[in-house]
């Protein structure tokens, strides 16, 4: 019987880059996610077998198996029996069941979008932040803020913390060609979403960059993400509530529903 390596043995070529305490079968499931998530492999590609995974990161069958079934039980992936594995199709969501990316969303109506930054920094954390990002008051932080455009109309202030123990390269990406959003819902694959909506009044500095009058209601979206229980991001985003709508649909089941 094949037997797992500890995990402090060196990898073969193609094994998954984790951290050494990463339970084997955290680490291919982590593997198979992050080729899901930049599209490597898309809707309806064919993984690897359980038997093609037991030889290539030697490890057990059962092993394989775990993270195969995990992903399938998170949605990620289809397993049909004497077939194989596939990944799953995407289905549309509601911006509120998910991560929503308002540029994909703005330019899908065949609008001009841009986005100009007011921030893009690193900075010691306050205590609210390190509560919320599970850090020390004082320790090191990245933030950004950026003001969303459509058609030359803000619709969205985007106040964003992000953990340098989850995502330690943020600050060296070319923030010009990706949006920070987009760039960690490519790269940082997440397995936990928080969604709060408030309604707000905003601060007059917020008034003047989204040219509304400051009487005028927000909608203020705060959104936490995690990868493996490790608070990845705290995201606050501002709309003006006369020109952005947030929704959801559910089955009184409690499954979501699409379409």
């Amino acid at each position: 019987m094949k037997r797992d390596l500890p995990s402090s043995a060196p990898n073969p070529a193609g094994a998954p880059v984790a951290a050494p305490s990463l339970a084997l079968y955290a680490q291919v499931k982590d593997h198979i996610s992050r080729k899901i998530q930049d599209g490597t492999w898309p809707p309806g590609h064919r993984l690897p077998s359980e038997h093609e995974l037991v030889a290539q990161f030697a490890i057990s069958r059962m092993t394989a198996n775990r993270a195969l079934r995990e992903l399938s039980e998170q949605g990620r992936i289809v397993r049909v029996a004497g077939v194989g594995s596939f990944v799953a199709e995407n289905k549309p969501q509601s911006t509120l069941l998910q991560i929503a990316n308002i540029a994909s969303e703005i330019r899908q109506r065949g609008h001009d979008y841009r986005c100009e930054f007011i921030a893009l920094e690193r900075i010691a954390a306050s205590p609210d932040i390190a509560v919320w990002l599970d850090l020390r008051p004082g320790e090191s932080v990245f933030h950004t803020v950026c003001l969303h455009l459509e058609n030359g109309t803000p619709v969205q202030i985007e106040d964003r913390y992000v953990n340098p123990r989850a995502v330690p390269e943020f600050l060296d990406q070319d923030f010009s060609v990706v949006s920070p959003g987009e760039y960690l819902v490519r790269n940082v694959p997440f397995d936990q979403i928080e969604h709060v909506v408030d309604a707000v009044l905003p601060t007059a500095e917020q008034a003047e960059r989204l040219d509304m009058p400051p009487a005028d209601p927000c909608l203020l979206l705060t959104r936490r993400t995690w990868t493996r229980d490790l608070p990845v991001t705290l995201v606050r985003c501002l709309h003006p509530a006369s020109r952005y709508r947030l929704g959801s649909r559910f089955r009184v089941d409690g499954n979501q529903a699409f379409g």
